[in-house]
């Protein structure tokens, strides 16, 4: 074979390299992405579910919703998560990118307080007396085994150009858990 011959070869394989090389390194890229959204809605789920176990055990000391707070950050590894308003409303308000936000509500919550004992009163979900006062409303404690519920919305912001650009540089991931309060 000629030298021609082999420098055309040379450079057939430049010109394919430098097409495909773009589609590998974006391929590759969007597969990180996509396991870095797998990973973040599987954690948030497991985060929310022992924020929930938490919220609702009965005990002597009610758990209040900072000991709740704490479980979902303790299981939420890596996460950056934080509580604006913990006792709701979730609002559709977009989180920080790559940050979440906590919420321990009752999934349908009265629209007045309750007049709870006062051995309620820290109970999560929320303080009984408490007055609706800027963006955070007064909801009432859960109590006789109501349903509470911990949600996190989560602001996932790809690191591949191309995929935030399509998502519009973020993915919204809600992770919720309702359960029925032991008290």
């Amino acid at each position: 074979m000629s030298s021609r011959a082999r420098n055309r070869q040379r450079s057939q394989a430049l010109v394919e390299f430098a097409i495909v090389a773009p589609l590998l390194v974006l391929f590759f890229f969007g597969t990180i992405d996509f396991g870095r959204v797998i990973y973040a809605y599987v954690t948030l789920n497991q985060a929310v579910n022992e924020g929930a176990r938490v919220a609702v055990r009965a005990s002597p000391q009610l758990p209040t919703n900072a000991e709740v707070q704490s479980a979902v950050m303790r299981h939420a590894v890596d996460l950056t998560l934080a509580t604006p308003c913990p006792n709701g409303p979730v609002t559709d308000t977009v989180p920080p990118p790559n940050q979440g936000w906590i919420y321990i509500t009752e999934p349908d919550p009265p629209s007045t307080p309750e007049a709870l004992s006062p051995a309620l009163q820290n109970a999560p979900g929320g303080e009984p007396w408490a007055v609706a006062s800027g963006s955070c409303s007064a909801i009432n404690s859960a109590h006789d085994h109501a349903p509470l519920q911990v949600t996190i919305r989560f602001n996932f912001a790809p690191f591949t150009p191309l995929i935030g650009a399509l998502a519009g540089n973020s993915i919204i991931i809600t992770a919720a858990a309702v359960y029925s309060t032991e008290y």
